[in-house]
């Protein structure tokens, strides 16, 4: 079952829980990319991934150049930097609202958003997760797949592997500023494996947001 939205920016329109930015910032940095995709990739928040001034997941600050650069490689990401054309990959964050000065979401704040994330990837419905750094991987792994309590969450160690989840195919991925010697290409080379094969898994999970 397909999407059906001319929509890149937001596509189900979500509605932020909560508005917490100062007066004149945006609200929210919403999900972004292809309503359709079959890879979509997890962020913390705008804080950490970018996005802020652009209102586009991993854009304007180092780590989302990294993942960005990473997608541009693979076909996933085209065109300006501060809003790329996606194909077959959709950006978000576990945590869509913006914050002051950047500031890190709290625990209450972070539940807040939670169902709006569940929602959207649940609408989404990719067959493959990328979850980027320490807060996106633990809260993928443990709500999307049974493996958390059998993992350490020792990024380097898990950064492009592959974990099966339920119904879904989890690759970790290290928090770009923290990359060395060979992280990057190791993921590079990951995604290009399973663009390679039939990555597709079996489904169990809603296609709508409702």
């Amino acid at each position: 079952m397909q999407n059906v939205t001319d929509r890149t920016s937001n596509p189900f329109g979500m509605r932020p829980p909560f508005d917490r930015s100062d007066p004149g910032d945006r609200t929210a940095v919403f999900g972004y990319g292809d309503a359709n995709a079959d890879f979509h990739v997890i962020g913390d928040h705008s804080g950490v991934h970018g996005g802020a001034s652009t209102g586009v997941p991993f854009t304007a600050n180092e780590s989302g150049r990294a993942i960005q650069d990473v997608c541009r490689e693979v076909g996933f990401a085209s065109g300006p930097s501060s809003r790329p054309e996606l194909e077959n990959c959709f950006w978000s964050y576990v945590h869509m609202c913006c914050l002051p000065d950047g500031r890190r979401p709290t625990e209450t704040e972070y539940a807040d958003c939670e169902p709006y994330f569940d929602a959207e990837l649940r609408a989404i419905n990719a067959h493959v997760l990328l979850p980027v750094g320490e807060r996106a991987t633990d809260h993928v792994l443990w709500e999307y797949t049974t493996q958390r309590d059998r993992l350490e969450l020792d990024m380097p160690s898990l950064h492009a592997t592959e974990i099966r989840g339920r119904g879904f195919l989890v690759v970790p991925i290290r928090e770009p500023t923290d990359w060395v010697d060979t992280d990057r290409d190791r993921l590079v080379s990951r995604l290009e494996a399973i663009l390679g094969r039939d990555y597709r898994q079996t489904k169990g999970v809603a296609t709508t947001v409702g």
